[in-house]
């Protein structure tokens, strides 16, 4: 039998990536609305593929759990590069914790699973902290030296504090907005102001 020529083997690997988004994407509508439990049929049915195409890709419900947990992070903490490219250095940072209370107030279903003990997650904490921290980082640090915000801010310190803000269960999330303005305005106090350039 004559070896797959390059051709196909790069068609191969292209249609398993597609597979592979297409459940990661199920899997995170699914999740939001059922629950990390929720039965493997209903992903597959959204992702338009079969039980054996998910388990041939995600062996074990944590591998597929720690996917859409890394596809969220990674998409969250890509959102700081391109803010901070098309937004003055405060407003790059408010849009940023607001899109960083959105990731920590709808994943909730995911916390909970992060937290079960189950061995398969133990690296991700590490992931959360690598991706998010020099993300809000050189947002906080851009805001401070346009005298927008403090310069005295630890990154990870924020992320924490405002995942314990958003992540409680059970609680009304309407004011976000309002309570990142609040958050917001913590930073201001105490910014010092950017020198005038002289001029002569």
């Amino acid at each position: 039998m004559s070896a797959a020529t390059p051709e196909r083997a790069r068609r191969v690997r292209a249609d398993a990536q597609r597979n592979i988004d297409a459940l990661i994407d199920a899997a995170r509508e699914v999740f939001a609305t059922s629950g990390v439990d929720a039965p493997v049929r209903e992903i597959t049915t959204k992702a338009g593929v079969g039980l054996a195409t998910f388990y041939r890709h995600f062996p074990e419900r944590s591998d597929l759990i720690t996917a859409v947990f890394r596809h969220e992070v990674d998409a969250c903490a890509d959102t700081a590069a391109t803010l901070a490219a098309t937004y003055e250095p405060l407003e790059a940072l408010v849009r940023w914790l607001r899109r960083f209370t959105e990731f920590v107030g709808t994943k909730r279903g995911l916390a909970a699973a992060l937290h079960s003990g189950n061995p398969a997650f133990e690296p991700l904490p590490a992931y959360f902290q690598q991706r998010f921290e020099p993300a809000l980082g050189s947002l906080l640090a851009a805001a401070a030296a346009a005298g927008e915000v403090r310069d005295d801010v630890d990154p990870l310190e924020l992320l924490h504090a405002v995942s314990r803000l958003y992540s409680p269960t059970g609680v009304d999330h309407t004011g976000d907005d309002r309570m990142a303005a609040l958050l917001i305005d913590g930073l201001r106090y105490g910014a010092k102001p950017k020198p005038e350039s002289a001029e002569h």
